[in-house]
Order: structure tokens, then C-alpha cells, then sequence
């Protein structure tokens, strides 16, 4: 079941934080965090912030929150069917973000 369609330019990565109430996204343009209730995006920072040992610091609601995340393939430049927390599978090709439900 689709949740969401994003557009997001340059994805590099992409995680909840621990009780999944938040995607966060980082792109080559800063990070963003969408609250999953709705998909609105609730916070937005333009300062380069690239994933360390698969982490990020978290901005906005998660600000103090280190967020685990899945980078995209650099070769493609995608993400095809990335399970991210336990609630969703996301696919990201040519700057949309696809988010489906795991079902669980």
C-alpha cells in the first residue's frame, strides 16, 4: 500500500528515528523530517550533513537524535525496495520517494 510520494532531489540517505513517527532524509541540499501521520514535512535544514558509520544527526523533532539511515546505491543513484525501520519499504528513483507500507 503507497503511504507517501516525495520529491526529494539528491537523496543520499534515508532512516526513522526509534518509534518511527519520523522519516528523516538527507539529500546534497541538507536534511528534512516528514512526520509519517500526514507525510508533511515538519522541519528542513539546508547545512550539509552526509551519514557517518550509517547515522545522521537529526534536525527539528529528532534534533539530539542520532538516526540510524540506508543510503541510496551510488552507482544508480537509487534505492529499490529498502526496508527503513519496521513500517516501510521505500524506493527513491530520479528524485521521488516512493514509501509503501511493510504491512506489518
Amino acid at each position: 500500500m503507497c503511504l507517501a510520494q516525495l520529491h526529494v532531489g539528491g537523496l543520499v540517505a534515508v532512516g526513522t528515528d526509534p518509534t518511527e513517527g519520523y522519516l528523516m532524509t538527507v539529500s546534497h541540499s541538507g536534511r528534512g523530517v516528514y512526520d509519517t501521520e500526514n507525510w508533511q514535512r515538519v522541519a528542513r535544514d539546508y547545512e550539509l550533513a552526509y551519514p557517518v558509520n550509517g547515522k545522521v544527526s537529526g534536525i527539528g523533532p529528532l534534533a539530539d537524535v542520532l538516526i540510524p539511515v540506508t543510503e541510496i546505491d551510488y552507482d544508480t543513484s537509487s534505492l529499490a525496495e529498502a526496508k527503513v525501520g519496521e513500517s516501510f519499504l521505500l524506493s527513491y528513483s530520479e528524485g521521488d520517494l516512493l514509501v509503501r507500507s511493510t504491512g506489518t
